[in-house]
């Protein structure tokens, strides 16, 4: 089953190596949607099916946090398995994020491996594609 992905974070250089990394890692993707911070992400959110969303904590106009809480508010969208992926990496902060529904948490960098593992893990794994 393909996926389709959000990634969302502020630099682009970051969403397009997640774009990278998850190709390398032979995730099924059908279709990558990316945002620059939760404000867009949300839009894209509640226009789109999304299967998957990668997102950073910390971003302008609206950061990470809030953004997984406002979809955690959301009967559709609370649904949606999210993965923090972040430099921060404090045991208090996981905790927190993981009590507000968030599913896995990647810190930066990151490799395809860890990545396409996460993705399987939260998936149920993949009937097409190698594994």
């Amino acid at each position: 089953m393909a996926l389709n992905i959000l990634v969302v974070d502020d630099s682009e250089t970051v969403r397009a190596i997640i774009a990278k990394t998850l190709r390398l890692a032979q995730v099924p993707i059908n279709e990558l949607f990316t945002a620059a911070n939760g404000k867009e992400a949300l839009e894209i959110l509640s226009d789109n099916w999304v299967d998957l969303v990668f997102s950073d904590i910390n971003m302008p106009i609206m950061g990470g946090v809030e953004m997984i809480e406002k979809m955690f508010a959301d009967d559709v969208m609370k649904t949606i398995p999210v993965v923090v992926v972040s430099t921060e990496g404090s045991k208090t902060r996981m905790e927190e994020l993981k009590t507000k529904g968030v599913k896995a948490y990647i810190r930066k960098p990151f490799t395809p491996e860890l990545v396409r593992s996460v993705v399987e893990d939260i998936t149920g794994g993949f009937t097409d594609g190698e594994s």
